[in-house]
C-alpha cells in the first residue's frame, strides 16, 4: 500500500488493541526467555552472580526496546501486530525511522510510572506487582484512546499522540507476513 492509502485507514478499536497487546505479551515471553533468562541463568549457575535489580530492569528495557524499534523500522509491525493486522506509521503514512521508533517506545513505556506509584502507595508484593503491571499495560493504557476526542475511527492512544505516530488497522485482504 502507498503511504497515502495507509494514512486513510482507520485506527484499531479498543478490543483489537487489547488482544494485540495480549498476544504481544505472549511473544515477549519468548523474547525475554531467550535474551534474558538464559544469559542470567548462565551467570548465576557458572559464576554465582546475579545482576542488581536496577541493572536487570535496564537490561530488559533495552532488550525490549531493541525488539520494538527493529520491527517498527523494518515493517511497521511486530509479530503480534502482523497477526492482528495493525501497523504503525508516521503522520505521513510512512514506516517509522529509528528516531521516531525510539521515541514511540519511550512514550509507550510511560505506563510504568503509574505502576511504580501504585506499588509505592499500596506496598504491593510479588505477584500483586505482576498482576498490576499486566492490568495496566493490557487494559488501562489502551483506554487512553478515549482521551482523543476525534472521530472514533481516527482515535490514537497517548503514546502515538506524543510520538507523532499512528496505529492503523489493515484490511483483511492485505495481510503480508514479513
Amino acid at each position: 500500500m502507498t503511504p497515502a492509502e495507509l494514512n486513510d485507514l482507520p485506527s484499531p478499536q479498543f478490543w483489537r488493541r487489547v488482544f494485540c497487546g495480549l498476544y504481544e505479551q505472549l511473544v515477549l515471553l519468548g523474547v525475554i526467555a531467550f535474551t534474558f533468562l538464559l544469559p542470567n541463568l548462565g551467570l548465576g549457575i557458572l559464576f554465582g552472580v546475579s545482576l542488581p535489580s536496577w541493572l536487570t530492569f535496564l537490561y530488559l528495557y533495552l532488550v525490549l526496546g531493541f525488539y520494538f524499534v527493529w520491527y517498527w523500522t523494518k515493517s511497521g509491525q511486530t509479530l503480534a501486530m502482523q497477526t492482528w493486522r495493525v501497523r504503525m506509521i508516521d503522520k505521513s503514512g510512512f514506516t517509522l525511522n529509528r528516531r521516531q521508533a525510539i521515541w514511540r517506545y519511550i512514550f509507550g513505556s510511560l505506563w510504568i510510572i503509574p505502576c511504580v506509584a501504585l506499588q509505592a502507595i499500596f506496598h504491593l508484593e510479588k505477584w500483586q506487582i505482576v498482576e498490576m503491571l499486566f492490568a495496566v499495560a493490557l487494559f488501562i493504557w489502551p483506554l487512553s484512546i478515549y482521551l482523543d476526542r476525534k472521530d472514533p475511527k481516527e482515535r490514537q492512544g497517548l503514546p502515538d499522540r506524543f510520538a507523532g505516530t499512528r496505529l492503523v488497522e489493515l484490511p483483511k485482504n492485505l495481510v503480508t507476513l514479513t
